[in-house]
Order: C-alpha cells, then structure tokens, then sequence
C-alpha cells in the first residue's frame, strides 16, 4: 500500500506530467551524446590497439635514396630495437578504366611468400601474390572498393618509366594505412589514390633495386628509447639519402587517427556537460518554485510528524522521477547513435573488422553522471524544503511590499494599456525570477546557435581553402627534381592555361624544445594558382626572405616574428640552417612552411630546380592534357583539387554535417524544454492571480495576453543574449577542433542569427499553445477560496 507522501508524489508527478518530460528530453540529449561519443571513442580505441598488435604495426619508420640490404644487421643490433622490416617503396602512376585524369599508386614490397611480417596485411579477398608471376599485386581495400575492382581485374601502370599491366591478385588492409591518404594531402582520395603491394623480387627488379631497399620500419623492445632509437637509425641511413627516421606520432595515418580520436573525445565529455547543466538549471527553476507553492503541504507535513529526511527524500524523488525516463530514452537512443557513427567511422577509417560495443563503466558512468547533475539542481529546492519550520510554512507568504516603480517614475502608465502595464511591474518586481527565466532560454538559444555556427564554418571553409587559395586544376609531381626548364614543356601542352612551379622540401623544423616534421613549400612571389589566403580572405605574398609558418605550426613550435627557426633539411645533403620566422599566416588546414623558392633554392645549395608546377586547364581540353600526364616517365603523380574538394565533401563535410544535425535537432529538444518549462513554472506561480483577475472583469484574451506577452518579452530578451553566450560556446568548441587537420573559423552567417531566432520563437509559440489550454481552463471557484 501506497504512503501518503508516495501518493503526493504521484500527484506531483501527474500535475507536472508536461515540466517532467520537457527536463526528461533534456536528459535524454545528454545521456544520449555521452553514450554515444565515448562508446564511439572505446570501440575505435580498442579496435586500433587490437589491430595494431595482432598486425605488429611499426614503431619507427625511416626512408632512404637507395641502402644496402646488409645494413639491415646493423639496424637490428641498435640496442632497443625487436624486430626490423626492410622494403622498397615507390609512387607510380596508374591509369584505370573509366578515369581520364591519373592515378596515383604507392607501390610497397611484401616478402615473396606469406609469413608474418611489420604492418601485415589482412586478406579481405583474394590471395596472396605468387612470387612466379611479377605482374600481381595485392591492392588496398578502400582503392578498389572506390573503383570497384576485385581480383582477376587488371590496372596499367608506368613502372620506373615503362608501362606495365598488373593484375590484382588480392584486396587487403593494412595497419599503416587505417586512413589511406598520399603525402601532402589532408583528406583521403581512395578513387585516386591507392596502396599495391607486390613480392619484393618483382619490385626490385623493375626499379633496379636488387640488393638494396629505401624504406624500414621496425619494433621496439620493451622500455626502449624511441628517440635513441631514431638518433642510431639516421646515423646508419644518413650515407645512403636517408631523409629522417620517425616515429609513429609523425606517421601520416596514425597521426590523423590520434587528433580524430581526441576530437572525439572532447566532444563526448564537453557537450553532455552543458546538456546536463541544463538539466540541473531546469530542476532547480522547478522544484524551488514547486517546494515555494506547496508552502502549506510541507508544513502539514512536518506538523504531522513527517522528518525532515522524508520531506527531502520526497521532492529528490520528483527530480528521480524527471530524469529516470530521459536517462533510459537517452541510454537507448545512444546506444543506436554511437552504433551509426562508429559505423560512419568505417567508411575512411579502414579496419578488418569493427565491432561496437558498450562497456558496463560507461553505463554506470552515465547514471552517476545523470543522478548528479539531477542532485545538483534539486538540492537547493531540497534544502529550502527542508529548512522551512513548520509553523512559517504553513502561514501564508507575506504580501510584498509595493511602490512606485520604473512605469510610474517614467509617467508611462497612462500610456500603456493595463495589460502591458502589469507584465512590466511583476517583471520588475521579480528581477531574480525574471533573470533566471532570460538566463535559462539564453542558455537553450546558444545551443542551437552553436549547431547553426558548424555549417557556416564549412562553408567558409569550402570558399576560402578551395575557391581562393586553391585554383589550380591540377598538381603535377615530379619524380625526380627537374629544371625550371620543365615548366616551358608543361605550359606548351594543348589546352594549359598557365602553369606554376614549386620547391617540395622535407624538413624538420626546430626551435628549443620544440620540432615538427613538414614539407617546406617554395613558393613563387606572387602566385594566381595556388594561393596562401588566410580566415579573413587576405591573400597573403611569401617574402624574398625568411620563413612564413602558418599560425598553427609557429605556436607548435612556440615561435614569434622575428625569432629564429632551426630548418634539418631531410633529403639530399641534409644541410642545416637557421632561418628568421618573417611572418605568420592563419590559415584554416594543415600546418604549412612556406619560403619563396629562390631562397629555398639557395638554402639547398641547388641550381633553378623543382619539385611539381600547379596547372590551369582549358576544361576542353582536359581529356587531351590528362592522357599526356599519364605517359610522362617524369611525372610520379597528379592531384585534383576538384577530387579534394569532392572528397571533403564526402567525408569530414559529411561527417560535420551530420553530427551537426544531431546537435541542432537535440538543442531543440533543449530549447523547447527550458521555454516550456519556464512558462509553465510562471502559470503555476500565478495561476491565483490570473483567475483573480478574471473574476474581476478581465476576459479570456486579457489573461492569456498577460502571461504570453510576460513570457514572450522574456524569450525575446533571452535570444540576443543567446547570440552572446552562443559565441563563446563556439569558440570554445573551436578549440576542441583545432587540430593538425582542420582550423573552423569563427564566422557567422546572417542565416544562423535568423535560424535559431526563428526555432526559439517557434518553441515559444508551441509552449504558449499548450499553456493558452490550461488558462482556458483556470478553476475561478478556487480562486474565492482563502489560503488559510
């Protein structure tokens, strides 16, 4: 048999029916974000970790000009180094049925019969090649899923300058290539860019490599110095063009994995932090002025002897009560959330076999999480119910104390209308209510304004990296250093426009403590094609002298204009040199270094050379230009800016896109709970008042005008001020995303201001529907009836 405080509280629960699942929406967002980003987060984490081990993925990478084979016993002997792979690894171009435009293809040698090996591969399909025919190959899973290929098909190839047809043997994954992206590149391209391992006799042969390799990769033995380890490693390939060992926080796949991985995480954390403030805000507002109009019922109850324990317990049930069902919404519906994303993962984090799952500490995480932040917002409402003596409680509140306000001062009152007259002395007769309302809608308005913000960011994103820095049409690479010469046979091909040339370098760039692996781009004074433009639109001219770091990369290496920067070269000759840091540009992708290409030149002591040239193409003559580049022996690659710009679109915009939807679609959930319940909670507090105003002649119309208008002002107060919390928030969140990748850039459109004004007045009008049906039906008898 129910007690009679339980029976209360089922009454409470039945009264508040509407404020109860306007706050378990609320929860449920945040649960429901929590559960998903850190159950997303675990089962990525834990399925790199597991695939890492079980393939043995390297530890320390390194790559030469050309090494003997027999240097690799004086690796393995480093102390601290387990294990040591040596292969040769080179970059070719493919040309692939039903693409005009080349491919480019990293050819990578695997032993000539399977046995395990660094950075094994798993077969997806197929088989192993067979060290009797030198014209198989394995190749990547997501390069022939992209082009649909399967094995028995065949891709032609300029080999070392002569054209081969391979067949494909084999599709598998590697765990150096998780995400399959070419050098220099910030987004994968798995169309035009793909991984062929073939037996190492086969690759040897074809690029005169007998005997000798130019790439490694090795383990290290437990407890060892990866930096010792490095140090030995380039002192053994420095003879032999080495251009600087690594380790796996500079491997390129590796690398992005870790900052995803870190986004992810921030936002699981910081976003269900501020939908469970909201959630405790919304308890607080509630129950605080629940325990203020139940005066009576809770002196009663101590009159008859109920402790104030129970009295407590009581009213931290009704908060149970609103958070339990969003707590088991939000389980569910993060569950099927975090189920997706890890499954949007998997189309460009490429794993054998990714499995979802949901540990019990997240779980249990997410109900202590919950529980408190309920606790949080109902403890005062608790603590002031729990103070009340009996007897003051059961007294009615003492009348306030009116007087001549801000209307009467002004001499305003005989202007307004009695209506707008009073909506304007309760407000300014319960500044702290009132402020808390504002405070609350704001609160809900940033939310949904930071949703908004995220699409404004990649548009901005797509107008100023791939409309006004990037213009060129295609990026050709050399696979050697050419003379400016090579520029004249470029621009005589039919159909270019103009061509550009540039100064590839790769480099390690110090200063004190700090160092960060780049490739140094000489670029030439004024360029039209390929741009360096910053947030702002500022197309930014690379001086005659210095070095120009992006804004990103200087604070990396805690460096300021006009302070010196350390530059390794790590090819050639290897000089050093230091260098003062000219200026600095804020740019929104990658961390770029940029010198003008005549310094670069001479700080390589090098005659005129180049690394690519950046083309403008007539579009009719596209066909024409693209078949020339494929059978150019010279030519190692050729990029797209188009197919970048498509694949962003693809992935991260994509990506950002939908996670974007979902916060928009839960901030409004959040934004229609916190203005329903705020208007809600101003019924319940004058709901005497408003039926003592329709027994004394005001009409329907009158008293609903009353409470929307009083409701309606406060929402409107609350949506610029919303703007203005949504600001930080967003910057905020930019912080979360800055990472080696992507920079969003704080830009607003006049969109996002209209958008979220526009949900927030509609969430508005949807509460003050529902609470325009419970004026209608105000009970005018109880109203006759005293409080004593």
């Amino acid at each position: 048999m129910l007690s009679s405080l339980n029976k209360k509280l089922l009454r409470d629960i039945l009264h508040l029916r509407g404020q109860i699942i306007a706050t378990a929406l609320v929860v449920a967002c945040g649960v429901a974000s929590f559960v998903s980003m850190q159950s997303t987060y675990d089962s990525l984490l834990i399925t790199q970790q597991d695939y890492y081990a079980e393939y043995r993925f390297g530890d320390v990478f390194a790559h030469a000009k050309r090494a003997p084979e027999n240097l690799r016993a004086s690796i393995e002997r480093i102390p601290g180094v387990a294990s040591v792979q040596t292969r040769i690894v080179s970059e070719v171009v493919l040309d692939l049925p039903g693409l005009r435009e080349p491919v480019q293809g990293r050819i990578v040698s695997i032993p000539e019969h399977r046995s395990p090996m660094l950075n094994d591969l798993h077969l997806l399909r197929g088989r192993y090649v067979d060290p009797r025919n030198s014209r198989e190959i394995i190749v990547s899973g997501a390069f022939a899923d992209a082009n649909g290929f399967d094995p028995g098909d065949s891709i032609d190839a300029i080999i070392n300058g002569r054209w081969r047809r391979l067949t494909i043997a084999g599709v598998a994954l590697s765990p150096e290539y998780i995400y399959e992206i070419r050098g220099g590149d910030i987004f994968p391209d798995n169309k035009r860019f793909g991984i062929l391992w073939m037996d190492r006799t086969s690759v040897a042969a074809a690029f005169d490599m007998e005997g000798a390799f130019n790439d490694l990769s090795l383990t290290l033995a437990p407890g060892a110095s990866e930096q010792q380890v490095i140090d030995e490693v380039d002192r053994a390939l420095e003879a032999f063009g080495g251009t600087g060992a690594y380790g796996r926080s500079d491997q390129l796949s590796f690398r992005f994995l870790v900052n995803e991985f870190a986004q992810l995480r921030s936002f699981g954390i910081v976003l269900p932090l501020i939908f469970l403030g909201v959630t405790a805000f919304l308890l607080h507002l509630v129950l605080s002025r629940l325990v203020n109009t139940q005066r009576e019922q809770v002196g009663l109850l101590k009159a008859f002897g109920y402790t104030n324990f129970e009295i407590g317990s009581h009213y931290l049930g009704l908060a149970a009560a609103a958070v339990s069902g969003g707590l088991l919404l939000g389980m569910l519906l993060g569950v099927w959330m975090g189920s997706w994303m890890t499954t949007m993962y998997a189309d460009y984090f490429h794993f054998p076999l990714l499995n979802f799952s949901v540990g019990f500490p997240l779980i249990v995480y997410s109900i202590l999480i919950t529980l408190a932040s309920a606790a949080a917002g109902a403890m005062s409402a608790v603590r002031n119910a729990v103070r009340l003596p009996a007897a003051e409680a059961m007294r009615p509140e003492p009348p306030a104390s009116f007087q001549a306000g801000l209307l009467e001062r002004l001499q305003m009152t005989r202007v307004l209308p009695s209506s707008a007259r009073i909506i304007f002395r309760n407000l300014s007769r319960h500044p702290v209510k009132a402020t808390l309302a504002v405070l609350g809608i704001s609160l809900a308005s940033a939310l949904l304004f930071t949703g908004f913000y995220f699409f404004d960011a990649i548009d901005r994103i797509v107008e100023v990296q791939f409309r006004q820095a990037i213009r060129e049409d295609a990026v050709v690479a050399f696979n050697s250093l050419r003379p400016q010469s090579a520029r004249r046979e470029l621009a005589e091909m039919e159909g270019v426009r103009s061509v550009e040339t540039f100064r590839a370098v790769p480099v390690r760039l110090r200063s004190e403590n700090h160092s960060k692996r780049v490739a140094l781009m000489g670029t030439e004074r004024n360029p039209d094609l390929h741009r360096i433009v910053d947030e702002r639109s500022q197309v930014f001219t690379v001086p005659p002298g210095g070095i120009v770091l992006s804004d990103a990369l200087a604070d990396t290496l805690g460096v300021a204009i006009g302070d010196q920067v350390t530059i390794d070269v790590l090819e050639g000759a290897r000089p050093t040199a230091k260098v003062e840091l000219a200026a600095t540009v804020d740019e929104l992708m990658g961390m770029n270094a940029y010198m003008h290409i005549r310094a670069l030149n001479r700080l390589m002591n090098e005659d005129d050379v180049i690394s690519g040239a950046y083309l403008e193409i007539d579009p009719k003559y596209s066909d024409v230009v693209y078949a020339k580049l494929k059978r150019m022996p010279a030519v190692a690659g050729v990029g797209l800016p188009g197919a970048m710009l498509e694949t962003f679109n693809e992935t991260f915009g994509k990506t950002i896109g939908q996670f974007t939807s979902i916060l928009v679609l839960f901030s409004s959930a959040i934004v229609f709970g916190v203005v329903y319940n705020a208007a809600r909670i101003a019924l319940s507090e004058r709901g005497r008042e408003l039926a003592s105003l329709r027994v004394l002649g005001f009409t329907k119309g009158e008293v609903t005008r009353i409470l929307l208008g009083e409701h309606a002002f406060l929402t409107a107060l609350g949506i610029p001020i919303g703007f203005a919390v949504g600001f930080f928030l967003c910057a905020t969140m930019n912080n979360l995303m800055d990472t080696e990748l992507l920079r969003l850039p704080l830009v607003f459109s006049q969109k996002t201001f209209v958008l979220t004004a526009l949900f927030v007045a509609l969430a508005a009008v949807v509460s003050g529907l529902l609470i325009m049906r419970r004026l209608r039906r105000l009970d005018l008898i109880a109203v006759l009836k005293t409080r004593e």
